[in-house]
């Protein structure tokens, strides 16, 4: 989930080449590295950092001295986040509706240019990456995970559905993992991560700094030979009976009954989960993922995120979610419809609909 301040017609971003930029550039030997630089934020995206990493792509694509892009974070935490919710929040109370669309359309274009980059692209998920910091990063083509790393799409916890390709990535996992993961918004660790196919190699923290500087003059895959170690075990692999028994249902309500049904405490608590999110964001993220495995394309499936992104801008559930979140923090969302029988196929569907004038030019 990723939100901004800026208006479309926002100033140009700021100068990367200064420290206090939100997205540091530099060049190791054969290496170009893009640095998220908000730490204090965990480097949570705004729209000044999608447009510096777009223009750094552009140059650095056309540029024979580059061999690798490396994607990191600044600080201690983690990688990214995702992105300024309490931005949406605001622009959502204050009609300004029109600078989220905007840095929607460029986030996910960016995204999609991250998926197609000619260059070994090597995303380093080190500590917390989410919503948009999965964007960033999972779409590349060398995606390295730690032991501290916690991969998530939490978006329904907020009154949204996933976004920057996550649908097309969680359609993709084995069996019903991604649904498990999207409607629940759990974190996985290093060894799910690679289990649902949302990174490719483990490499020690402790290790990291030695990695990526030998990407300075060290193709990629041969770096990964070098620093690559076997992954800390996951924990999904042992649910899947029940996860992929459950989530197979047609509807969200069939699926908690299911998972009250089964009797496990795994179950159970992953029932009680969904049930404390946005009824609404539930159903359109079970109708999103559904619709994502038709999809021939990430890009077809940006399209449609774009589409039902834009609808949730009009959702009461969007900024009450945020609201209860991050704004006053009391954990008690006022969702509306409040139940998900309440919600109706009607009000899904229209979360799916064209809207004029609005496309990502992806397809």
């Amino acid at each position: 989930m990723n939100a901004t301040p800026d208006a479309p017609d926002a100033p140009d971003a700021p100068d990367a080449s200064c420290d206090d930029s939100p997205v540091l550039l530099r060049r190791e030997g054969r290496s170009a590295h893009l640095v998220l630089n908000r730490p204090r934020a965990i480097n949570a995206l705004n729209h000044a950092m999608v447009r510096i990493m777009a223009d750094a792509l552009d140059t650095w694509e056309r540029d024979g001295s580059v061999a690798t892009v490396v994607l990191t974070g600044a600080g201690e935490r983690g990688l990214c986040a995702g992105g300024d919710i309490r931005s949406i929040h605001d622009d959502v109370r204050a009609g300004r509706a029109a600078a989220s669309a905007a840095f929607w359309r460029d986030e996910y274009r960016l995204n999609a240019r991250i998926a197609r980059f000619p260059k070994p692209y090597v995303a380093v998920m080190d500590g917390i990456v989410m919503g948009g910091g999965v964007g960033v990063s999972a779409h590349g083509g060398v995606r390295v995970v730690t032991e501290r790393s916690r991969v998530a799409m939490p978006e329904t916890g907020i009154g949204f559905v996933p976004d920057v390709g996550g649908t097309y990535l969680l359609t993709r996992t084995p069996g019903e993992l991604g649904t498990h993961l999207a409607l629940t918004g759990a974190p996985v660790g290093a060894g799910d991560a690679l289990l649902c196919g949302l990174a490719d190699h483990f490499v020690p923290s402790e290790r990291l700094r030695e990695f990526t500087a030998a990407l300075a003059g060290t193709e990629a895959a041969d770096a990964v030979r070098q620093y690559a170690t076997e992954a800390p075990a996951g924990e999904l692999a042992e649910h899947r009976e029940w996860i992929d028994h459950c989530y197979a249902a047609d509807s969200v309500e069939e699926i908690v009954d299911r998972l009250h049904a089964w009797g496990g405490r795994h179950a159970k608590e992953a029932a009680e989960t969904i049930l404390a999110k946005s009824p609404t964001s539930l159903k359109v993220t079970l109708a999103a993922l559904r619709r994502a495995r038709e999809l021939p394309s990430l890009e077809a499936v940006l399209e449609q995120e774009y589409r039902v992104s834009l609808a949730a801008l009009g959702s009461p559930d969007l900024p009450e979610g945020i609201r209860a979140q991050v704004v006053d923090k009391d954990r008690r969302p006022r969702w509306s419809p409040a139940e998900l029988a309440q919600v109706t196929e009607a009000a899904v569907g229209r979360h799916f609909e064209p809207v004029d004038g609005e496309s990502l030019g992806l397809l």
